[in-house]
């Protein structure tokens, strides 16, 4: 069963979101504010965040960098609707999705479920894939260039992983969306475009003129190995 960390100080939204996940058989666990979020991660080692960026104290990006400095945990942040800010800076910070408010307790169900389902370790046998020289492992959710790590997301690994199981085949970004962060609703394809750009910052050597991650003017984006 994985434990689900809910992070809000409004108890109605805490309340609601725990019932539900509860119901849909996760083990939903509530912090009111970033301090006490921080002491559940390291106590109860959740394998899910749900974090609002406004909260008391240390606030939601602030404990989501902090997250990121010390794991690839799994982060979905709330934003408010119209922060586009908040949602790209919690993109940027290595968020795997957002959810605005107000939402309904399903779709944030559905947003939990994608991102365990695809960050889960896949345990039927160690796969890899290489492309110049980056190589990644699917079992450890490793990468590696020139045989250093790479430090990835959960949701950049999957990104990564995608265009590397189809070198040279170009995607558009709904086409991203729906293999990658499994939607088929219209949705924010901006987040698509923040991940490339980590990626490329994280595996180019040169991340203005990239030599992996191509962009298709006009379409999406391949890996050109």
């Amino acid at each position: 069963m994985a434990t689900v960390l809910v992070v809000d100080d409004e108890p109605i939204v805490r309340e609601v979101v725990v019932r539900y996940l509860t119901h849909e058989g996760y083990r939903a666990i509530e912090a009111a504010d970033g301090d006490s979020a921080r002491e559940l991660i390291e106590s109860s080692e959740p394998d899910l965040v749900v974090l609002d960026v406004m909260l008391p104290g240390t606030d939601g990006l602030a404990l989501c960098r902090w997250i990121r400095g010390r794991s690839e945990l799994p982060v979905i942040m709330l934003t408010a609707r119209g922060e586009e800010a908040d949602r790209i800076v919690g993109l940027e910070l290595g968020a795997d999705d957002y959810v605005t408010k107000p939402f309904s307790p399903r779709e944030l169900a559905a947003r939990v479920r994608s991102v365990l389902r695809r960050t889960s370790v896949n345990g039927a046998g160690v796969e890899a894939l290489a492309f110049g020289d980056v190589e990644l492992e699917r079992e450890t959710r490793e990468a590696r260039k020139r045989g250093a790590a790479i430090r990835l997301t959960a949701k950049e690994f999957d990104l990564l992983w995608f265009l590397a199981s189809h070198p040279r085949r170009v995607f558009s970004r709904d086409q991203l969306m729906t293999s990658v962060w499994g939607y088929t609703a219209a949705l924010d394809t901006g987040t698509v475009t923040v991940h490339v750009r980590r990626l490329r910052e994280k595996i180019e050597d040169d991340p203005s003129k990239p030599r992996f991650l191509e962009t298709v003017w006009g379409v999406g984006y391949r890996l050109a190995a």
